[in-house]
């Protein structure tokens, strides 16, 4: 029985002994990054990693492809269905981005003014932010609760507020997290006006924007619909064997090429005239 508390003993002095003396290695913190991963990050998927990604566009595109060879017998119709099917994940993944950017514009400012309560009740501004968690908008408390835990086991403040920024993945948040870091380290005897002041311009800039988007939402409907449309005809006229291979030629190859760069060019440019400036994530 000795021989097993000296063991404890000597263990528990050198996992002490090691706390202070050995150098820490600090986990890094992505900044950064290429366009996809960016946008991994801002449709909430941070831990799906790019290269994973595009393994399921090249499967959703050549599953695509294979369809639509065995359906027309038509080697350029296929290869176009599955250029479209390879980009079906983007379109998706960025309607998932815009959503959930639309979904923390919206509930921001009641998360604000909750830290807001927090601070003025004297809570630590670590709890503060830990108790979003639970009392906070439904949208942010997994990222919150991230944070309550991180915080919790490795006690930095500023890295748990990093790791936090790359979860939330939102230029509003990148705001937040950076005016709470200041507050922190200069002193927060202005952190409660400070988060009552950005409650405010929050929900008028929520208000102002979805009321521009409202007003838009029929351009942009328009345009998806007028790109969509000869496709769809197409697609449909791919169970006529004899129409859609004519296509198989080269000059319906050309045909469907030069219709395919005219609907890219055409909707991209009605989407960048309708499209709202979007807020970029400068403190990332």
């Amino acid at each position: 029985m000795g021989v097993v508390v000296g063991l404890g003993l000597g263990i528990g002095l050198l996992l002490v002994w090691s706390a202070f003396a050995l150098p820490r290695q600090e986990p890094p913190v992505r900044r950064g990054g290429s366009q996809l991963t960016e946008l991994l990050a801002r449709a909430g998927l941070g831990h799906v990693s790019s290269s994973a990604f595009l393994v399921l566009c090249l499967v959703t595109g050549f599953s695509a492809l294979l369809v639509m060879q065995i359906v027309t017998a038509t080697p350029t119709v296929a290869v176009l269905f599955g250029a479209m099917g390879g980009y079906l994940p983007v379109l998706v993944l960025s309607s998932r981005a815009r959503r959930r950017q639309r979904d923390f514009a919206e509930v921001w400012p009641e998360a604000v003014d909750n830290l807001a309560s927090a601070v003025r009740a004297g809570l630590a501004l670590p709890d503060a932010l830990a108790q979003l968690a639970v009392r906070g908008p439904e949208p942010l408390q997994p990222s919150f609760a991230a944070f309550a835990l991180d915080y919790q086991v490795s006690g930095r403040f500023g890295e748990s507020l990093d790791r936090l920024k790359a979860r939330l993945a939102d230029p509003v948040g990148d705001r937040v997290v950076e005016g709470l870091r200041v507050a922190r380290e200069v002193g927060g005897g202005e952190l409660g006006r400070l988060l009552r002041n950005l409650s405010g311009y929050l929900r008028d800039e929520a208000r102002t924007r979805s009321e521009l988007e409202a007003r838009q939402a029929w351009t942009v409907n328009g345009a998806r619909l007028a790109v969509a449309a000869p496709w769809l005809v197409l697609l449909m006229m791919s169970f006529q064997p004899s129409v859609i291979r004519r296509y198989a030629s080269p000059a319906g190859a050309l045909v469907l090429l030069v219709a395919a760069a005219t609907c890219v060019v055409a909707y991209r440019l009605m989407m960048r005239i309708g499209r709202l400036p979007r807020e970029r994530r400068i403190l990332s």
